[in-house]
């Protein structure tokens, strides 16, 4: 009778110690040596994984930062997110466990903040931008300057990555002030940090966007260049897959990615998209640009929201052109980044009135009343 207890103990014993073995047996190493021989311990990932990556990311807080924070996160990332405005980071709160998102104040003009942000990583992200000036930064400041600022930090503690990103047509030669600061920016990052990664996103789509939702609002009225600007919208979910990705592949040090969606559109025909699936024609009105940009700047400048800017019509006379040089998507293994007719539904459904709020997709309203009309051919 009393041996009965003891073999079921050493049984237990014994399965516990194979249990611990297996859960002590990786698929991956352990630690992982990185270029400047700082040792990172490599994790299967998962949203309470102890390890991985320390990222810092500038801009977190904007349109493009809770989608990088949020993967980054839940693979057991721990992500520094420096930030200027109290309530504009909460929501980023939630986007990792316990402890895996830490908050750092900081000012883009202080040095001694941002060298804090960046000396525990050993992957620094910047996506600090800005579309218009404003009384206390301009364009130089945030797209150069502070690009500067940033790179020399990441140099002076030697980071093993920085991934930069810019804008699609970045060109110092620009005669847009806003693509010409991104295009010194660029330059800027990579004399100070010659490995830096360069992205230049098309103009992208998603929730908090400046696209769609600027086109389905009400306040978008003025234009200069009957909204015949060109370009490649792009998913903003997708260039957050494409930012993690590159994290993970030490061949994009260095590199330039142009990530841009499938489609060619100009802002009038996707203005013409938004108004069928919110149910409403937006007006616009064409104004010499002679007369609207010094206006728009004027206002710009009066006014403590964004509005429209003299940047903003200027780049309305600028397609979007791509670098051939640089590297898209597929070579990060995406091959079929989202196109924007295919999402408009989901992100514009609440402009719609409550009487057209339940109604389908634009593409399936178009079928029925596709069938309410005899369409005749010339042969008949």
């Amino acid at each position: 009778m009393s041996s009965l207890p003891a073999a079921a103990v050493r049984s237990s014993q014994k399965m516990a110690r194979s249990v611990l073995q297996q859960q002590q047996r990786r698929a991956l190493s352990d630690v992982t040596i990185t270029r400047t021989g700082k040792p990172i311990i490599r994790v299967q990932g998962g949203r309470s994984s102890l390890g991985g990556h320390t990222a810092t990311v500038f801009g977190a807080t904007g349109a493009l930062g809770r989608y990088i924070v949020n993967r980054l996160a839940r693979q057991g990332c721990t992500v520094v997110v420096p930030f200027r405005e109290e309530m504009a980071k909460r929501h980023l709160k939630v986007t990792g466990d316990l402890g895996r998102i830490v908050f750092m104040e900081y000012d883009l003009r202080n040095t001694a903040s941002i060298e804090e942000s960046v000396r525990h990583s050993d992957v620094v992200y910047n996506l600090v931008g800005r579309n218009y000036p404003t009384k206390n930064f301009s364009l130089e400041d945030v797209h150069v300057e502070g690009t500067e600022r940033i790179a020399e930090a990441v140099a002076k503690y030697d980071v093993d990555r920085y991934i930069h990103v810019s804008s699609y047509n970045a060109d110092p030669n620009s005669p847009s002030e806003f693509y010409a600061t991104k295009g010194r920016g660029e330059r800027v990052a990579r004399e100070i940090f010659p490995e830096t990664t360069i992205v230049r996103p098309a103009p992208m789509f998603g929730f908090e966007d400046n696209l769609l939702l600027r086109l389905a609002g009400i306040y978008n009225v003025f234009t200069a260049n009957n909204m015949q600007e060109r370009y490649w919208p792009v998913h903003v979910i997708d260039v957050g897959q494409a930012l993690e990705l590159m994290l993970y592949d030490d061949n994009t040090a260095g590199q330039t990615f142009e990530l841009y969606g499938p489609k060619n559109y100009s802002t009038a025909e996707l203005a013409e998209i938004v108004d069928r699936e919110i149910f409403k024609k937006r007006r616009h009105i064409n104004l010499p640009k002679a007369l609207l940009k010094p206006a728009a700047t004027l206002l710009n400048k009066a006014l403590w929201w964004p509005v429209l800017s003299g940047e903003d019509v200027e780049r309305e006379f600028i397609d979007q052109t791509i670098d051939e040089n640089a590297k898209t998507f597929k070579d990060l293994g995406i091959e079929n980044p989202g196109e924007i007719a295919d999402f408009t539904y989901h992100y514009l459904q609440g402009y719609r009135s409550s009487s057209n709020y339940d109604l389908p997709p634009t593409t399936e309203r178009e079928k029925r009343e596709e069938r309410k009309y005899l369409h005749v051919v010339d042969d008949q």
